[in-house]
């Protein structure tokens, strides 16, 4: 079967809004399995990676200890950087060429989450295995898609996740799972970023010459250059992010989907400033109700941005500390953030001994992922448990904008009560970027 041309064929019978009902649907493309190098674990892998600089510099410090034959980057001036590194790496400004490119194993995708559904779509459908930063995808209806195409195509997968592979967490999560503070039904989460909206650029201002600003803009609707957009502020804008909810809820509110078994919320209602046609609220307060899991019971996690926080601090019953995670339990409270955590009240728990470690210690967020491209071992934050994650991360923002409570049908894709969400649930695609 020609997978691309079948695909191709496919696409033009559909517009993407049909599209979106599809992949809610339970019927599933039937994707060509690609053929897929096998390699020794003491061998190394032939990585590609689509970024170069700022958190992609950290990605590719993560997999440097393999093959990297291809980089890169939209601005050339970082791209000639990068080849210093690695001289004998093939040098790209457009991603798409990088990942038809022959003799390259894996793909590392570190670009504005506009383009990180698009990108990991190609290179899985290429036969690469792929690790790409958080979140996985920009819309709702992406990730749904990247969850079914990885599925099919069994490939190696990893979210940039990272502090989910800290010790922290995994000791927060046992806790947890043993019921030290007993059943819990409500969860704070909370982050102080803060991205004050602005009107759109109006003045034009000329592409610089180092800059591919096409391959840059990729997917998205066009719009002239400015450096407003890039290469710092892109997360403001709904056009290639989703401010402070996407740059951190998949960070933080990985540990209560984590330790609590959670995948798709029920309803997600959010509070805040009038929703802003261009940008992200600078603060917003956001409601996921999830039901009950086995004999777990429903939970309420509750999502602070932009200096808000749970009424537990104006109380004095929390410690004076950054962003967090707060467990509510029937016995008790566990505070967490990425370093640490602590049993509340302290006094409750003086004489408390933790159980006995039994979430194994991770051998490094990249070094899992690399072990799975060659071995087929499991990752932690593969993209079934991520694309659910970043589906409810991005849920927070939908409900905002569409300044509504909404009902969510997980398994039709759909806000049920809410036809005007359909809008920011499904991407749309300019024209020379269909995938």
């Amino acid at each position: 079967m020609n997978f691309r041309s079948s695909r191709r064929k496919f696409l033009k019978q559909a517009t993407w809004a049909a599209a979106g009902a599809w992949l809610a649907g339970s019927s599933r493309f039937a994707h060509a399995a690609p053929k897929v190098r096998l390699i020794a674990a003491s061998d190394k892998l032939n990585i590609g990676v689509i970024g170069t600089a700022n958190r992609a510099a950290a990605n590719i410090k993560g997999v440097e200890g393999e093959n990297i034959v291809a980089i890169c980057d939209v601005d050339e001036n970082l791209l000639d950087a990068a080849a210093q590194r690695f001289p004998n790496a093939k040098k790209f400004t457009d991603f798409r060429k990088l990942i038809d490119q022959k003799g390259i194993d894996a793909i590392v995708v570190s670009t504005p989450d506009h383009t990180h559904a698009f990108a990991t779509a190609l290179a899985l459908r290429a036969g690469r295995h792929v690790y790409c930063e958080k979140p996985l995808t920009h819309t709702v209806s992406e990730a749904r898609m990247i969850a079914r195409l990885a599925d099919d195509l069994k490939l190696a997968t990893q979210m940039g996740n990272q502090i989910h592979a800290s010790n922290n967490y995994r000791r927060v999560v046992e806790l947890v799972q043993s019921n030290v503070i007993g059943p819990i039904r409500e969860v704070h989460v909370w982050v102080g970023t803060v991205w004050e909206p602005m009107a759109r650029p109006i003045e034009i201002v000329p592409v610089p010459a180092y800059l591919n600003y096409d391959v840059w803009l990729g997917p998205a609707q066009y719009r002239p250059y400015h450096p407003e957009y890039l290469p710092k502020n892109w997360r403001r804008w709904w056009s290639f992010g989703g401010g402070t909810m996407a740059d951190f809820g998949c960070h933080y509110m990985d540990l209560p989907h984590w330790a609590l078994n959670l995948r798709y919320p029920i309803t997600v209602e959010a509070e805040g400033p009038a929703a802003h046609p261009e940008c992200a609220p600078p603060w917003m307060i956001a409601h996921f109700d999830y039901p009950s899991r086995d004999a777990q019971p429903p939970v309420r996690l509750t999502w602070y941005q932009g200096g808000k926080r749970p009424p537990h601090f104006e109380q004095g019953q929390l410690p004076k500390w950054g962003n967090g995670v707060l467990f509510v339990g029937q016995h008790g409270m566990l505070l967490a953030d990425y370093n640490k955590h602590v049993l509340l009240p302290e006094k409750t728990f003086a004489d408390f001994k933790a159980p006995e470690p039994f979430i194994p210690d991770s051998i490094g967020h990249h070094a899992e992922w690399i072990l799975a491209c060659k071995t087929g071992t499991a990752t932690t934050c593969n993209f079934d448990y991520t694309a659910a994650l970043t589906e409810t991360v991005l849920l927070g923002n939908v409900a905002h904008r569409a300044s509504q409570k909404i009902e969510w049908d997980a398994d039709k894709l759909k806000a049920v009560n809410c036809p005007a969400a359909d809008e920011f649930i499904q991407h749309d695609y300019r024209s020379g970027w269909r995938l």
